[in-house]
């Protein structure tokens, strides 16, 4: 079977609730920049064939030489897109840079602000976006979660059985995922992920349990969370 496939690596985000002047993937942890810690795990994978890594426009000289400096730039293997105001925006940017757009094509789609992805999700999410067109990584919710009305007095409890806090990568087909982000387009329609856009075909998406290491940088806790996941991670090493 074959187990190639392109990437689309989103770095196009900006630092709101980071309360940062800078954009949070360029933040450093343990002397890295966030976006050096996925970026260097799927140059690494054999499986990865192609990279399109998606940047603020006034950001693209920054992190070309970042990426040089690090000795990670490769034209034949990292393509840069440009961004677009939403993440939505900016995955379908990235999905007219695929080498390969057909049925028999597969994408990931990551946030660059997952740094600790690891390749063992990566490997189980890939065979099975190859057998089944539309995978997804998530983990199940260890919290108890409810709806809420407008006035925060609770609506419903959901069964916690049912419900998984989703991750990324997700894995598509390359056709199945560019029609689903097109008539989202032509309708108006803006999703959360990616998988909101293929369910609205109808489509199946399967989801394969992941890690709950693999978190999203998105405030200032985070980082510290992120430092205690590296930190634990180089203890196992060791």
């Amino acid at each position: 079977m074959n187990k190639d496939y392109e990437l689309i690596l989103l770095a196009a985000g900006h630092g709101r609730r980071m309360r940062s002047s800078k954009n949070k993937i360029l933040l450093p942890l343990l002397n890295k920049p966030l976006i050096e810690y996925p970026l260097t795990l799927f140059l690494n994978d054999e499986n990865c064939s192609h990279i399109i890594l998606v940047v603020k426009e006034d950001e693209i000289g920054l992190l070309t030489d970042l990426l040089q400096q690090e000795q990670l730039y490769s034209e034949k293997s990292i393509t840069i897109a440009v961004g677009g105001t939403e993440r939505q925006h900016s995955v379908y940017k990235g999905l007219q840079k695929l080498k390969n757009k057909t049925s028999s094509g597969l994408v990931m789609i990551h946030d660059g602000a997952r740094p600790f992805i690891e390749q063992e999700a990566i490997d189980r999410l890939n065979e099975a976006a190859q057998k089944t067109g539309a995978a997804i990584l998530g983990v199940p919710a260890k919290d108890t979660i409810k709806a809420v009305h407008s006035d925060h007095t609770v609506k419903a409890t959901l069964p916690r059985s049912e419900l998984w806090h989703i991750q990324t990568p997700q894995a598509f087909d390359s056709s199945l995922v560019l029609q689903a982000h097109e008539k989202a387009k032509t309708d108006d329609f803006l999703g959360t992920d990616d998988a909101s856009l293929v369910e609205r075909l109808q489509k199946p998406v399967l989801v394969v349990e992941g890690s709950y290491d693999n978190i999203k940088i998105t405030t200032p806790e985070d980082m510290v969370s992120g430092k205690a996941v590296l930190l634990h991670r180089e203890q196992q090493v060791k």
